[in-house]
């Protein structure tokens, strides 16, 4: 047994014997790092005792793996890296500025069943062979995914998505170069009168960024209720409330899905609703919210905005064999104002591509829409001023 691991039992005992949980008190945990780590030192200097090496950084380690999440810890500590993931233990990889990259850190199959334990304790979420996934909010604000075998061939696929709070408002979206002041302004007056706001984009292209950074632009006192499968929004207001779903226990009851927090959500004198993201029938519930008088906002996964405009005319129809497209067609016309398209270039750059604007107006089961917006591959310009092409645009996704 090495140095690290001899003093790593210590702590570990000593934290046993005091009933100190290494969550709740970190403090208290790196103090007894600390002492137990210049107590090693100088046991070591006077009996046959492994080197512990520089001390500093064996305290690090152990504090790490006492009271974080080990290996995966420096990496969660990293401002630079926005997500890890692995398909196999000795492979970990992260995403830097949008570009994927291997790591040095290494893995085994009982390290990671030891991590994602620790990773779902606080989170009441549980991962067993009747349910091979699992979705949960870390300490952080990190979201975990996990899928187990035999849902994947052989090994454990974890990922690690965390929310760096690079951009909290429009301005901050503008300076990044993500947006023009223009737009930026004309998407704030958008929000402050109260239009319904669709965010579309790719995984990974920004909507969740976006929906917070408009979410500053909403009035100081208005009442939010956001609903999500796990809590990834930060809305900079104080009157806000955040709802996420939840699994069934293990005699299969207690599933709280997204549709029934749509409805919840409306009894909790909300004056926005905002939707994470909707994926299927939790859609109708939306819209129908929207339709209420209640602005709202929402994020799709689409290819464009007009696909993203497609897709919610689509999704509702999931909700049941009594709802038609003659009925979700001019609803969606009548309640959605803006799309918002954000896209990821491959060199890792996010920005808004396109801003569609919707009319009330369905001809031949076509909803009539007008691009106010729209990036020319080097910035985004008023629909009056850019000259397009057919072709795809540079950088687009």
């Amino acid at each position: 047994m090495d140095a690290v691991s001899i003093v790593e039992d210590e702590v570990r005992e000593s934290i046993r014997r005091q009933g100190i949980d290494p969550s709740n008190d970190p403090t208290s945990i790196r103090r007894m790092v600390d002492a137990a780590v210049a107590d090693y030192d100088k046991r070591s200097m006077v009996a046959a005792l492994p080197v512990l090496g520089e001390p500093q950084s064996a305290a690090t380690r152990i504090f790490h793996s006492v009271a974080g999440l080990g290996e995966l810890q420096p990496l969660l500590d990293d401002p630079d890296v926005e997500e890890i993931w692995w398909n196999e233990p000795e492979q970990v990889f992260v995403s830097r500025a949008g570009r994927s990259e291997l790591t040095s850190v290494t893995l085994t199959e009982n390290r990671v069943k030891d991590l994602v334990e620790r990773m779902l304790k606080a989170s009441g979420r549980r991962l067993d062979y009747s349910t091979p996934f699992v979705d949960a909010s870390l300490a952080d604000g990190s979201r975990l995914h996990v899928v187990i075998p035999d849902v994947t061939r052989d090994a454990w696929a974890v990922n690690i998505r965390k929310f760096i709070a690079r951009t909290n408002s429009l301005d901050d979206m503008v300076h990044m170069g993500s947006l023009s002041a223009e737009a930026a302004e004309f998407l704030s007056t958008c929000v402050s009168a109260g239009l319904n706001v669709l965010i579309c984009g790719a995984t990974g292209a920004g909507k969740t960024t976006m929906l917070n950074a408009l979410a500053s632009a909403i009035g100081p006192r208005e009442r939010v209720v956001t609903v999500e499968e796990v809590f990834e929004l930060d809305i900079p207001l104080r009157d806000t409330v955040g709802l996420q779903c939840r699994q069934a226990n293990l005699e299969g009851y207690g599933e709280i899905p997204l549709r029934r927090l749509v409805k919840e959500a409306l009894r909790m004198r909300p004056d926005r609703l905002i939707v994470g993201e909707v994926r299927e029938a939790e859609s109708l519930d939306m819209l129908i919210a929207m339709n209420s008088g209640l602005p709202g906002m929402s994020t799709v996964h689409a290819n464009s905005a007009h696909d993203a405009l497609t897709k919610l005319c689509t999704l509702p129809l999931l909700a049941g064999e009594n709802i038609t497209s003659d009925f979700v067609v001019p609803t969606v016309a009548s309640c959605l104002d803006l799309v918002v398209h954000c896209v990821r270039t491959p060199q890792g750059n996010r920005y808004v591509s396109e801003i569609l604007a919707i009319g009330s107006r369905v001809e031949a089961g076509t909803i009539e829409t007008t691009t106010v917006f729209r990036h020319d591959g080097h910035r985004l310009l008023r629909r009056r001023e850019a000259v397009f092409e057919h072709q795809k645009l540079p950088g687009a996704l």
